[in-house]
């Protein structure tokens, strides 16, 4: 990938760009596209127009759910070169939109109707905002005529707060509402410079509804030439990082902005035999099959790092891309290596955010050109780490079933020969024991393989984000999910109407497992975190898809296998044994660093989480 003198053209009529984009302080690679005309909007009204700007912008597909108050916004999506797919609830469009765009890095939209529609979405865009996707939302709003007259589904300051889901803020990075046609070349101008920058973006366009049937005068889309060169480095920075790194032993910790630079990282780790570990979401950017690398790190990781960390104490570590917040770190003390962070972000405000009282050398550059320009000044004589067995992250023994039900740890080691290994797949993880089941059992050998959601984590992100993954990908998609959030919130139904090879694997205990397993552990009672037992293939099959439930251990990898041969979406519904604990030793022992001790006490238990434990 070529970082040098890139310029990207936005351009009207054109498919605008491709692009590669970080979330988390990743690599960019903007291709350059030249339009000299401006271009005359060959539209009959302001939806329609809309519809034109986005595909200019290159949007290629949109999610949602239609209504009455977008009518018009709707059929004009359907009758574009922008595929509509239509869900079946807006929180999965959204969560399937943002999954779609992390897998082909083509930018997306969301669409729904006035007042719930908007509200039923906002879950999955705040999900896409934090992980760094690009979405633009098209809502439908109370007509200025009609607003303060109780109109069906009013969607006006007079029922929903304005600041935040209809202004640019905390939310969105920009939002707007469409009042008339003599706008929307600012707003083309304003979606287009936002899509190019490294990052992500969400936005929000809401449109009245008699405004979407206005017609259109003499509106053109401006030519837009945007220039975008990586931010990178200057020789003095990296020499001062140079100098950094060899005063001793230092260790890299990755996160899922750097997925982009794999190889360039695997190279600077084999130069100067430096440990890695990395994110839950930057699990396969450095390959965990590797002698070099330590475990994962955070909620689901590996006991390995801390050893490392104790005895082997690296005296600087390298952050590359990630924000190091709770579910990386833990924000344990014990991560902080004596001579302190060089932490590398594209955004310059995360270096020293979650570690505040640690010494941290701030380095605002694109990921993939840091770590290329370190290479460069790096000399070929530079003091690569003494010969020292590293410690990996555990291979764990299986223990001797007590019951007849499947035990996680059985199925994520067919997940691992059937799907990792013997698949192309991307398997992605629902919050939850699947979250920590597959963060701590999978190995993946290869960057943006594996999706987890470790910010906001809502149930139903995976679940229903695996379609638009899959759609994407055009090809397979597997989700490992609880039964929980199959219940919460599904599209098996949408993934029928497209033929989209999505995989669902339930770990079906009849609980919210995390839950009724923290509670456990905390020493409280009373408090019911059971469900009724569903039969998910039954219900897969009454939407039209195909399915198995796997009662016996023994019959895990033919299932799998089945599911990926299918030419259907296809649910894998397993009977896992609820009382085999999820795991979470790297937690617990990061914890025990901090003298959090396991109390049944009321006053000390509710200073824990359940994923402490």
């Amino acid at each position: 990938m070529s970082h040098n003198n890139t310029t990207s053209a936005i351009a009207s009529g054109t498919q605008a760009y491709q692009r590669h984009t970080s979330g988390d302080g990743g690599s960019v690679e903007p291709k350059a596209i030249n339009n000299s005309q401006q271009q005359k909007l060959q539209s009959n009204n302001v939806a329609e127009a809309i519809v034109q700007m986005l595909e200019n912008l290159g949007i290629e597909s949109a999610h949602g759910v239609a209504g009455g108050a977008m009518a018009t916004l709707w059929g004009a999506l359907s009758n574009s070169r922008v595929q509509v797919l239509n869900y079946r609830h807006e929180a999965g469009a959204a969560f399937a939109a943002a999954e779609a765009y992390f897998a082909n890095d083509c930018p997306t939209v969301v669409f729904t109707t006035a007042g719930p529609g908007i509200t039923n979405a906002l879950t999955g865009l705040f999900a896409a905002r934090d992980e760094g996707a690009k979405v633009i939302l098209l809502s439908a709003c109370t007509s200025a005529a009609q607003r303060g007259r109780w109109a069906i589904q009013e969607t006006s300051t007079n029922t929903l707060p304005s600041d935040g889901i209809f202004t640019s803020g905390t939310f969105f990075n920009y939002a707007t509402t469409v009042e008339t046609a003599a706008q929307l070349p600012q707003i083309f101008r304003r979606l287009a410079l936002g899509m190019s920058q490294p990052g992500g973006y969400v936005a929000h366009l809401s449109i009245p509804t008699a405004v979407q049937t206005s017609p259109i005068d003499d509106v053109s889309l401006p030519r837009l030439e945007t220039h975008y060169e990586p931010v990178g480095v200057g020789e003095e920075t990296v020499q001062k990082v140079i100098e950094l790194l060899s005063e001793g032993l230092f260790a890299i910790w990755l996160g899922f902005g750097a997925r982009y630079a794999s190889s360039e990282i695997r190279e600077l780790a084999e130069r100067t035999g430096a440990g890695v570990m990395c994110s839950p979401r930057g699990k396969g950017i450095f390959p965990e099959n590797h002698p070099q690398f330590i475990g994962v790190t955070g909620l689901g990781g590996h006991s390995s790092v801390m050893t490392y960390m104790q005895e082997q104490t690296p005296l600087h570590t390298l952050v590359l891309g990630t924000r190091l917040g709770e579910p990386t770190s833990f924000w344990n003390a014990t991560m902080i290596p004596p001579g302190g962070f060089i932490h590398v972000d594209i955004d310059p405000e995360v270096p020293g955010v979650a570690y505040p009282n640690a010494q941290t050398f701030p380095v605002q550059s694109d990921i993939k050109t840091f770590v290329q320009t370190l290479l460069k000044f790096l000399p070929k004589d530079f003091p690569s780490a003494p010969t020292l067995t590293l410690p990996n992250p555990e291979q764990e023994g299986i223990k001797e079933a007590t019951i007849s039900l499947v035990r996680p740890e059985v199925l994520m080691k067919a997940i691992q020969k059937v799907i990792v290994e013997n698949s192309n797949a991307v398997v992605m993880a629902e919050s939850g024991n699947s979250f920590t089941w597959s963060t701590h059992l999978l190995r993946f050998c290869e960057a943006n393989r594996y999706r987890v959601s470790t910010g906001v984590g809502a149930m139903g992100h995976v679940t229903t984000g695996v379609v638009g993954a899959a759609f994407a990908r055009k090809g397979k998609a597997v989700a490992i999910v609880g039964d929980g959030s199959m219940l919460m919130n599904n599209e098996i139904n949408t993934a029928v109407k497209y033929q989209i090879l999505a995989v669902w694997i339930v770990l079906n205990d009849a609980r919210y497992n995390m839950c009724y397993q923290g509670m456990k552990m905390l020493g409280m009672t009373g408090a019911d975190a059971t469900i009724p037992e569903t039969d998910f293939v039954m219900v897969a099959r009454g939407m039209g898809a195909e399915g198995v439930r796997v009662e016996k251990e023994s019959d895990l990898e033919n299932a799998l296998e089945i599911a990926m041969r299918s030419s259907l979406p296809f649910v894998v519904d397993v009977m896992i044994d609820p009382d085999r604990k999820a795991p979470s030793k790297g937690r617990n022992q990061g914890l025990a660093q901090q003298g959090v001790k396991v109390t049944t006490t009321k006053t000390q238990a509710a200073q824990i989480s359940f994923p402490n434990m």
